[in-house]
């Protein structure tokens, strides 16, 4: 993810806005719906503007990918963060006082699942394909919906789930790297723990000032090992280039269309638009990175990618159920 960036499943805060909103987070954001638009196409420029943050999330993975050769994964990832923390913070100036220390506490817990989502992220994306390694992060989320739900519905889109995991094993992961495997997985769990502390995180700080925050903690904790990998080699030219390019395009730019998309598009729609981040992922990577994926691989995404909508579509209807006082 980058994930920021991305799987729909139905619990959420303010975005990587408190971070990129990620899909789970989306949909238990507000319930409200966005004001209508006044017409067809003011109502397509929000959904329009969430797949453009997708696509510059998963394009921008994929340009990550390519440093990885000079720079190793946690190079990419020490420079992607570093930059993207410098610009929030610039652009956000977010207050430092007046907090308490539960408050810190949350902010430096949000940029540890942070730093640890997108450095297990970019580990798995250095050994399998990245399309393959977004679906396997995206469990992450689609656990904590199930978990967070409890209701039996789910339990089938839990099931849908595997059984996509278990086409992309092949029957047994033999195809693909075990330890980038492993690392997506990593992932996921962290993708899960940075949603719920995104949402305290957006609960606790005003704006966008809880993510430019945290994404300075999760720099901190990247940088050293980041240059304990690459050394000088991330102050290349090439390397601060495209690393500067992910950074707006793995986080700056995805983050800010979200948060303008949230304002005037149903947290539920959202929600399912992000659910297609896998398949984008696996166009980036074929596009960019030249990874092509077999019948079995796509089938496999398109069931998680289903297992996601399902689940975001099942939370919106039990919300909707749920007596008011």
């Amino acid at each position: 993810m980058d994930q920021p960036t991305s799987a729909a499943l139905g619990h959420v805060p303010a975005p990587e806005i408190s971070g990129s909103l990620s899909a789970a987070e989306a949909a238990d954001a507000s319930a409200a719906p966005a004001a209508p638009g006044p017409g067809n196409r003011a109502r397509l420029v929000p959904v329009a503007m969430v797949v453009a943050g997708g696509l510059s999330v998963q394009f921008g993975s994929a340009v990550a990918v390519t440093l990885m050769p000079s720079t190793g994964a946690a190079g990419v990832v020490a420079v992607r963060l570093t930059f993207a923390a410098v610009m929030l913070l610039i652009v956000c100036r977010p207050r430092v006082r007046g907090y308490a220390r539960a408050d810190w506490g949350t902010i430096a817990a949000f940029g540890v699942a942070m730093a640890g989502m997108n450095g297990l992220f970019y580990q798995a994306v250095d050994r399998i394909p990245l399309g393959v390694a977004v679906t396997l992060e995206v469990l992450g989320p689609l656990a904590l919906s199930v978990f967070a739900s409890r209701r039996a519905m789910n339990v089938v889109w839990a099931g849908l789930a595997l059984a996509g995991v278990a086409l992309l094993s092949g029957g047994g992961f033999g195809r693909l790297d075990l330890v980038g495997v492993a690392y997506a997985l990593g992932a996921g769990a962290c993708w899960a723990a940075y949603i719920l502390f995104s949402a305290r995180t957006g609960r606790r700080f005003p704006q966008a000032d809880g993510l430019a925050l945290a994404m300075g903690v999760a720099a901190l904790l990247s940088l050293p090992l980041g240059l304990a990998d690459a050394g000088t080699r991330l102050l290349e030219p090439r390397t601060l280039l495209l690393g500067a390019a992910v950074a707006l395009m793995s986080s700056v730019l995805p983050y800010t269309l979200e948060l303008v998309a949230l304002r005037r598009l149903p947290a539920a729609t959202f929600a399912v638009l992000m659910s297609l981040e896998p398949a984008i992922a696996a166009v980036a990577g074929f596009l960019v990175l030249h990874q092509a994926l077999s019948t079995t691989d796509a089938l496999a995404i398109a069931l998680v990618i289903g297992a996601s909508m399902g689940a975001v579509r099942s939370q919106t209807r039990q919300g909707r159920r749920k007596p008011t006082a």
